[in-house]
């Protein structure tokens, strides 16, 4: 089981935001975990907000500044969302199960929006960019 699966979704953004979580328990499940607390929590727009800017003071809390991604953070905060409007789940692991690409084809998922590899692009890494294939 992933660690952070191990609190409560209050208990997990809060030693996220405070920067306290276990960096080890910040895998790419719980990045969407947290993506899903948000956007329950405070909506669409102040999910992006917030947890992009939490993002970057635990990046840097580490020294890690070079791991923060802007168009992945964004694309997979819109893909939660997108999917959290078909989903009738009441918990984040009832959702990560009714929605399995999310976790285990995010990389292809992601790409499906996009026309060239946004993982790889400097730019993308910066600044927040838009898909140009579908909308999310």
């Amino acid at each position: 089981m992933e660690k952070h699966l191990e609190l409560t979704d209050a208990e997990f953004a809060n030693q996220f935001s405070l920067g306290t979580l276990t960096p080890s328990s910040f895998t790419h499940e719980a990045h969407l975990r947290l993506a899903w607390i948000h956007i329950k929590e405070h909506g669409l727009h102040l999910a992006k907000v917030n947890i992009q800017l939490q993002l970057k003071n635990f990046v840097a809390n580490l020294g890690a500044q070079d791991k923060y991604h802007a168009t992945l953070t964004v694309a997979a905060i819109e893909a939660v969302h997108h999917f959290m409007s078909h989903s009738k789940a009441s918990s984040f692991l009832a959702f990560i199960e009714e929605f399995p690409p999310l976790k285990e084809n995010f990389k292809d998922l992601i790409n499906s929006h996009y026309s060239f590899d946004i993982f790889s692009s400097k730019e993308a890494r910066k600044t927040y960019l838009e898909p140009d294939v579908i909308p999310f």
